[in-house]
Parts: C-alpha cells; sequence; structure tokens
C-alpha cells in the first residue's frame, strides 16, 4: 500500500496514531469500541455510513498512489454544537433534537480537506450550558475512570470518546473551560486556543465573545496537528487573525528549556492538598525539563467567575432568541403567535439554559446594565490587563485545571455550587488567552489537571511545555493504568 502524505510534521507523530492499518479496518474498530462503551454515552448521533464512505474513497486514492492530507485515515469525534452537513446537530437540546446543517463549519471543511474521517457527534451540556454534560437532552455522559462520576463539560463526549480509543483525535468548543474541565477529568489533553486563532463559523453561539474552537486528543502532538489543520484566518469570520499559525507539530518538539513558569499562587487557594500536590509535582517535572519555575500573583483572578457569569448570560440570552420555533428549532403547535413562540421555547430549552436566559436578560434590561454588564466588562479589561503584566515576565502561568475531582453524577444540584466549579478556568476566556489541560495524575484513582496559560498566539509554548512533560511522564500510558 503506497500512500504519499502531504503537510510538514506528519513523521512526528506518535506510531499509535497512524498505525498501519487500512481506514476501512480504523472505522469498523471504531464502531466496536463505541459500541462497547456506549454506556458511557459519549456519542449522540455515529455516522457509521458517511465515516465508511470517506475511509473507502480514502482507501481507493492510497491504493492508486494518490496524495492524502495530513490527517489522512485519523477518526475525529466533533462536539455537537459544531455544524456538520447533512449529519445531525442538536446542541444537546430537545430545541434542535432533528436539525440537520446544509453546511459544515470551517473546522469541518478544513478537517475533511485533510482527510480526516469524522465518525460522529458527542454529547455536551445543552448549548454549552454547565461543566459536566449533565444538562443534555440526551442524558450525561459518564466518567471514563469511575461511570458514577461526570465526565466533565462541556465537551464530555468528546473528551470521553477520545479516553475510550474510539477516535485519535476530537473537536471541543471552551465558552469558560469546556475544553480544559473534560479533558481534566478523562486525562487526555485540552487546548483552548487564543480568540480569533481559529474560525467559529459553524459553532453554534452560546457566548460569541467567549466562544472558542479548539482540538482535543490523547497526546500532545495530535493535537498540535489538529491545531494546525484547524487554524488560521477565515473570511466567514472576521473576528478570526490572518497571521499566519505557525506549525504546531515542529515547534511542539522544539524543547522546553528556558521557558519562565509563573505559579499563580491564587490558584491554589481553597483546593484540596492532594489535588494542588499533583498540580505541584507536574510543575516539578517541567522545573527538571530546565523550566525556570516562579510563583506569580493574579490579583484579578477572584473577580473572573462573576465578571463571566454576567457577560456570558448576557450573550446567551441574545444569541439564543433566534430559537424561537420559526427561524430555528422547534415544532408545529397551535395558537397565536406569541403563545406559540412560549410553549416551543418552554418546552424546547432545558432548566439550566432558560435560568441563564433568564438571567442573561435581568443584568441587560434597563435600569441594571450600567450596574451588571457594563461593569462586568470593565473587570474584564482589568483581567486582561493582569494578564498582560504577567506576561512581562513570564512565558506561561501554571495552576490547576479544576479545584475539585469529578463528582458524581447528581451530587451537585444547586447552580451556584456548579458556576463556582469554573474558578480555575474562566479567566481566560475574558481575556481571550490559549490554555492548554495536561494529566496530572490521580487522587484516588480520579484524574487531576494540570492548566497552562500563555500570551495571545503563543499555543506552540503551551504545547512545548505539554510535550517536554509528557515525554518524562508517558501520561499516555495513564489511560491504561491510573498512576
Amino acid at each position: 500500500m503506497v500512500c504519499v502524505r502531504t503537510g510538514v510534521g506528519i513523521d512526528s507523530l506518535p506510531e499509535q496514531v497512524l498505525g498501519s492499518v487500512d481506514p476501512v479496518e480504523r472505522v469498523y474498530r471504531a464502531l466496536e469500541k463505541i459500541e462497547e462503551a456506549k454506556g458511557l454515552n459519549a456519542f449522540i448521533t455515529v455516522d457509521k455510513e458517511g465515516a465508511l464512505r470517506s475511509a473507502e474513497e480514502l482507501k481507493r486514492r492510497i491504493r492508486m498512489g494518490g496524495k492524502t492530507g495530513r490527517l489522512a485515515g485519523l477518526l475525529v469525534a466533533v462536539k455537537d454544537n459544531i455544524s456538520t452537513k447533512g449529519l445531525r446537530t442538536t446542541c444537546a437540546s430537545r430545541m434542535l433534537e432533528n436539525y440537520v446543517p446544509v453546511y459544515d463549519a470551517t473546522v469541518i471543511e478544513r478537517i475533511r480537506r485533510e482527510d480526516g474521517i469524522i465518525i460522529g457527534k458527542t454529547n455536551m451540556d445543552e448549548f454549552a450550558m454547565g461543566s459536566s454534560t449533565e444538562t443534555s437532552f440526551f442524558g450525561p455522559t459518564k466518567n471514563f475512570f469511575d461511570h458514577s462520576r461526570v465526565s466533565g463539560g462541556s465537551s464530555g463526549g468528546s473528551a470521553v470518546s477520545l479516553a475510550t480509543g474510539a477516535v485519535e483525535i476530537a473537536l471541543g468548543s471552551d465558552t469558560g473551560g469546556s475544553i480544559r474541565n473534560p479533558a481534566a477529568f478523562n486525562s487526555i489533553v485540552g487546548l483552548k486556543p487564543t480568540y480569533g486563532r481559529v474560525s467559529r463559523y459553524g459553532l453554534i453561539a452560546y457566548a460569541s465573545s467567549l466562544d472558542q474552537i479548539g482540538p482535543m486528543a490523547r497526546d500532545t502532538l495530535s493535537t498540535a496537528l489538529l491545531l494546525k489543520v484547524i487554524a488560521g484566518g477565515d473570511p466567514r469570520d472576521l473576528t478570526t487573525s490572518t497571521r499566519d499559525p505557525p506549525d504546531y507539530v515542529e515547534e511542539a518538539t522544539s524543547g522546553a528549556k528556558g521557558l519562565r513558569i509563573g505559579i499563580v499562587k491564587e490558584g491554589f487557594m481553597n483546593i484540596d492538598e492532594k489535588i494542588s500536590g499533583k498540580v505541584y509535582d507536574a510543575i516539578g517535572v517541567l522545573e527538571k525539563t530546565g523550566c525556570l519555575v516562579e510563583e506569580a500573583s493574579f490579583h484579578f483572578l477572584k473577580y473572573a467567575l462573576p465578571a463571566y457569569y454576567i457577560i456570558a448570560m448576557a450573550e446567551c440570552s441574545s444569541n439564543l432568541a433566534r430559537f424561537d420555533g420559526i427561524r430555528y428549532g422547534g415544532r408545529s403547535v397551535e395558537g397565536k403567535w406569541e403563545e406559540r413562540v412560549v410553549k416551543i421555547r418552554t418546552e424546547g430549552f432545558g432548566e439550566e439554559v432558560k435560568r441563564r436566559i433568564f438571567l442573561g436578560t435581568f443584568v441587560l434590561s434597563a435600569g441594571y446594565k450600567e450596574d451588571f454588564y457594563m461593569k462586568a466588562c470593565r473587570v474584564r479589561r482589568k483581567i486582561h490587563d493582569d494578564f498582560k503584566l504577567l506576561f512581562k515576565d513570564f512565558n506561561a502561568l501554571a495552576m490547576p485545571t479544576m479545584p475539585v475531582l469529578p463528582w458524581r453524577i447528581g451530587e451537585i444540584v444547586s447552580p451556584l455550587e456548579m458556576y463556582m466549579m469554573d474558578f480555575e478556568t474562566v479567566a481566560v476566556n475574558l481575556a481571550g488567552l490559549p490554555a492548554v489541560s495536561v494529566p496530572a495524575g490521580f487522587v484516588n484513582s480520579l484524574p487531576v489537571g494540570l492548566q497552562l496559560i500563555g500570551n495571545h498566539f503563543e499555543e506552540a509554548t503551551l504545547l512545548r511545555l505539554a510535550y517536554a512533560y509528557e515525554s518524562e511522564t508517558r501520561f499516555t500510558s495513564w489511560l491504561r493504568s491510573p498512576t
């Protein structure tokens, strides 16, 4: 079998990612793993026919000695809020239960162009609103390591699909930690890119100034490869940067010696000592590779959570106004126009989505906008400036990804308590920065994540650190044998 691969850095990928199995057989193996792990509820829609068609076409081209893309034969899971032409895209909501897009998101176009094989759409919190995948209309996704616990959210299905080995790479979206949170809870790699590094065209919006599509994988180089494919400007999304992305695979392997890491002391406050101990141990591994480690202070971190939720809910109330049963969503009901809209939205949205719409409408209403929304925007600016000062001294910042271990499904019933779980991650989205979560070990057989935060468009720096850390710890083996 002759195959000519295009692109740079593909030879650096791990053997277990590329493999030598033909694409059709890879799809059948993936379908078997999905079936074996269906109790974890990682997928909403499995595209068996589409994946096999793509694999057969790729196999034919390989036999003829044709060129193939950088993702040739790699299986991809896609979070179900990213549009896929002809393939159901539900946002894990009853509102869009039967919605089938007529176009591909930009990231999907780029994956298909590089011969990635999309195997299906993964479970998530409804409209990406949640931190555990428990708000999904299709039921919660279960944690890979303990099926009685949450997978994290809102990209929980993508994370679990990777942990089971059904796919090699996956797409998630991150509004306030929704890639990094489930990455930490399932011991995989999840990278939230700089705002504007990856096109949001075709991403069903939650909070437009915070949302960002990003790559997830079991290892660093696969994450880097997927980012290389999806990154770059897009004329259909004017918030994207026209700056050419570097070769992230090549950059990742260039070493981390001499990089300065700031340990954000506020990120370790009120954290279980066992969790913080694992994160400090992980930072110690990076120090052994030649990184320079020093304590840092991020004064405005404590204000990030309230500012984030005010802004996110305000934008959510605006973005979800289109789901009225006329433009998008819903079903045929009787009554006057106003009655139909109320009935469709009442039945179509889950409780958490309704809560955020109500709160967002409130903070934007006359008499309250200045007290809440505008004040939150000013805090956002302060957070951005605080990060800017820190990056004068450091190449990256380190803190835990999540303040707790994965909790039991149904254990947290208070919305406020759930919102507090995002304490470590939301500041990154407010400032539009890149951040990555890598496995930091286990406490009571449950995974812990190390979060590394970079300056704008410094994803390559984060990948250098992640790969140096992976080379020392071999954390991909932890999915088979937790340490």
